[in-house]
């Protein structure tokens, strides 16, 4: 019995520090890049309130909708606690919920999709690994016809390879930080990829109006920028003059970016086609 016990402790090592290593992938994800909590985040006016974790209930008051972020804490009442991981991650990266029903806007979903298996598994286990905290949201109201799916199902996703910087920058800034979702003009309020980063997109909210940055190496984008000034431009909401950016960029979510994941998403900015403020044919909404 004793070498029994013993054997089954050895098989057990290995799922414990895989469950682990998933758990800190999960973290460190939803810390920086994906920073989910800058949406999902409880606010009180606008101020974070940490303390609340990812409960939900901010507002995006806009003219085709006027959306409500979920509670995505473990909560089963008004939370994800009764979801299954599979439902979770069906809904973080196809946009269905559990009811069959859609998930509308400001939700990336068409970037979700392209988020890999494994990175999808480690912010699943990052959500169960939350404490519940009970928020009752109200339900969204879409003043457009929403989609009865984002596409077929996503059976299988893999990440670019880490030696191809450029293309895992375009994964860091696509499937999982979806920074083209707001720094890429629209048509029918959808983003518009042949002019990828060239923002223009109008963003209000109690800072005022802000405007999405031209990420491309336009000269009304990024050129003449240096990587230190990019990074510190994404990190911590500064200007190259010194000026402050204003919201709804993650700063405080972005400053913990590391720099083995910056170099390939700032090769990738560096990449795009250079494109005016707003693109070459800047999109109607």
């Amino acid at each position: 019995m004793h070498w029994f016990l013993i054997t089954l402790a050895l098989a057990a090592t290995p799922a414990v520090a895989q469950d682990k290593n998933l758990l800190a992938r999960g973290t460190y994800l939803m810390d920086s890049i994906v920073a989910c909590g800058n949406c999902h985040v409880q606010r009180d006016r606008g101020k974070p309130l940490p303390e609340r974790g990812l409960s939900g209930g901010m507002v995006f008051d806009e003219e085709p909708f006027k959306a409500y972020a979920p509670n995505i804490t473990p909560d089963p009442e008004t939370g994800i606690g009764k979801w299954s991981d599979a439902q979770l991650a069906r809904a973080i990266r196809e946009g269905i919920r559990p009811d069959g029903s859609v998930i509308g806007p400001p939700m990336p979903v068409m970037f979700y999709r392209g988020m890999a298996d494994d990175d999808l598994k480690a912010i699943v286990a990052y959500l169960r690994a939350q404490p519940p905290v009970r928020n009752l949201v109200p339900k969204s109201e879409y003043r457009i016809k929403l989609p009865p799916s984002y596409g077929p199902q996503v059976k299988h996703v893999v990440a670019p390879s880490r030696g191809n910087a450029v293309k895992y920058g375009e994964y860091l800034a696509g499937p999982l930080g979806h920074c083209m979702d707001c720094h890429t003009p629209r048509a029918k309020g959808i983003p518009d990829m042949s002019n990828a980063g060239a923002g223009g997109n109008p963003f209000r909210g109690p800072w005022g109006v802000s405007v999405s940055r031209n990420l491309t190496p336009h000269e009304t984008g990024l050129n003449g920028w240096s990587d230190a000034e990019i990074a510190r431009a994404i990190r911590d909401g500064v200007r190259r003059d010194g000026t402050p950016l204003k919201p709804p960029m993650a700063y405080a979510w972005y400053r913990n970016i590391r720099d083995e994941d910056m170099k390939p998403l700032i090769a990738y900015l560096r990449s795009l086609k250079p494109l005016p403020l707003g693109g070459s044919a800047p999109a109607r909404p």
